[in-house]
């Protein structure tokens, strides 16, 4: 059951135009919170975002599930079940909800460490496109503020001193 305070920072996220993986987003942060605090566990990173994003489609964010042959059937057939779920604001039978986090408490909480969450960027990224992650680059320079645009400079500059040796 995703926090309260969760659901109202998606909502907020709403209210301010941001996307549906923006407001998931959310969720998939308080799921990397959860395990590191150690309320349960996870298999892999990419396991953790997954319940967070299944969190979130059935919190009624407005997240449509993956399109046939990018993913699984089962996960996709999963996602749609959770979409679905969300749009009707059914609530999780208390033994379904009680069976998955005893589930989860038997998993490992090291899978959302920094190193174990770079990866799973990494690896995500790499899936992409040079052209697709370009233009995702592109769209985010055009929608942050100028506060948020100096930090993501001074970031790029840190970033840029620190591999100049390493060339």
């Amino acid at each position: 059951m995703p926090e309260k305070k969760t659901i109202r920072r998606a909502r907020r996220d709403k209210r301010a135009g941001k996307s549906p993986g923006t407001q998931a987003g959310e969720f998939v942060h308080d799921e990397i919170k959860k395990i590191r605090r150690g309320e349960h566990g996870a298999r892999s990173a990419k396991q953790a975002i997954a319940i967070g994003l299944s969190e979130a489609r059935r919190a009624g964010v407005n997240l449509k599930p993956p399109k046939k042959g990018t993913v699984s059937e089962k996960t996709r057939k999963s996602a749609e079940h959770a979409y679905e779920k969300g749009q009707k604001h059914e609530p999780v039978t208390k033994t379904r909800s009680r069976a998955r986090v005893k589930a989860l408490k038997r998993e490992p909480t090291s899978t959302v460490s920094r190193k174990a969450l770079s990866k799973q960027a990494r690896t995500a990224a790499g899936k992409r496109t040079a052209a697709d992650r370009s233009a995702a680059a592109k769209k985010a320079a055009r929608t942050k503020g100028p506060r948020e645009r100096a930090a993501a400079a001074r970031k790029g500059a840190r970033t840029r001193k620190r591999h100049a040796g390493k060339a």
